[in-house]
């Protein structure tokens, strides 16, 4: 966030229509995978996620390697604290060193917007299990525990971006999936019998507003779930909002009007993660241009306020369809900056 608390822009969206993907790439490959997001993206490329390659490599694990003094190992329930680091998270260090490799060698000069992603702290505190084998949610104190180590963590790896990329603009995606779970109370206990209670709204924002301070630079907030929270997000400062637009609800819609205004980008998921058959680029995003008219929006903001993304991660693609789909959100989003009516 900037010095007056205002949201930082994306600034790879200028207008140009930009795309980008939410993170996880098919296979183990990190260097293909990095050829991919590196040829396929111009204007905002990523770090590719590969969970393919097994526990370390899942969102969770991959996470969990960059906390600080806090950590994590395998058990057949999941993921669970750790006093010290083990097997299991030298593994998921060393697969984001391999990462990382990868992505330095395809951006040799490049200058701009490179997306890094981790799960966010809500969902990280409800995927982690206490050594009791209940979630971390559980504990208001594990919670803060979780957020204050994530935020080290978080400011390490982009540090680390920016040694490897010189040229690079870090923009920060927090993965929380589990966010409007845990707002709601249903994030369910070891036995599987009760949830959770409900967090509340003001701590679920502090805890992401200190992280994005932390960060101190521009943060998205990405969930694949139903419901996302647009009005918390924004309060707590995200710079852009990144959903699955096929399971935008009428109510959200008027909250998606208020992030428009306010400045906040919005990174739609209009293109299906998984193989199948495309339709047109410009079909892709009919329904956006039909949403910017029902909400009385200028049509000369869809270029800046858009990003097209696919509906989540292309993990359970094939590399071909993820090939694909990568450069039908390119020619989607091109399609809203050339006809933007």
């Amino acid at each position: 966030m900037t010095e007056n608390n205002t949201p930082a822009r994306l600034a790879g969206n200028a207008g140009t229509g930009t795309a980008t993907g939410i993170g996880s790439m098919p296979g183990g490959d990190a260097r293909e995978a990095a050829r991919t997001v590196t040829g396929s993206l111009e204007t905002l490329p990523y770090l590719p996620e590969l969970p393919a390659r097994g526990p370390g490599a899942d969102m969770i694990g991959r996470t969990a390697g960059l906390l600080v003094e806090v950590y994590a190992h395998v058990e057949p329930s999941g993921w669970r604290i750790s006093d010290r680091p083990g097997r299991d998270t030298r593994r998921a260090r060393s697969w984001m060193g391999e990462d990382l490799d990868a992505l330095e060698e395809f951006t040799q000069g490049y200058e701009g917007d490179l997306k890094v992603s981790v799960v966010g702290p809500w969902t990280l505190a409800a995927a982690l299990e206490r050594r009791n084998g209940e979630a971390a949610l559980g504990d208001a104190g594990a919670c803060r525990d979780l957020t204050a180590s994530l935020a080290e963590g978080v400011r390490a790896h982009l540090a680390d971006l920016r040694r490897r990329v010189p040229g690079a603009r870090p923009v920060l995606q927090l993965d929380e999936p589990s966010l409007t779970a845990v707002l709601r109370g249903g994030v369910k206990t070891a036995s599987g019998y009760r949830t959770h209670r409900a967090v509340d709204r003001a701590v679920v924002e502090g805890a992401l507003r200190d992280l994005i301070t932390a960060a101190d630079v521009p943060v998205i907030v990405h969930s694949c779930a139903p419901d996302v929270p647009f009005a918390l997000l924004r309060r707590a400062g995200v710079s852009g909002i990144s959903f699955d637009f096929g399971l935008l609800t009428e109510r959200e819609e008027e909250a998606i009007g208020e992030a428009v205004e306010g400045g906040t980008t919005l990174l739609t998921g209009v293109v299906p993660g998984v193989d199948g058959p495309l339709s047109d680029p410009a079909g892709s995003v009919m329904g956006v241009r039909t949403l910017w008219r029902r909400l009385g929006l200028s049509p000369g903001t869809l270029a800046e306020s858009v990003v097209v993304t696919p509906s989540c991660g292309l993990a359970g693609a094939s590399p071909a369809y993820a090939r694909t789909a990568l450069a039908h959100c390119v020619r989607a989003a091109r399609s809203l900056a050339d006809n933007p009516e």
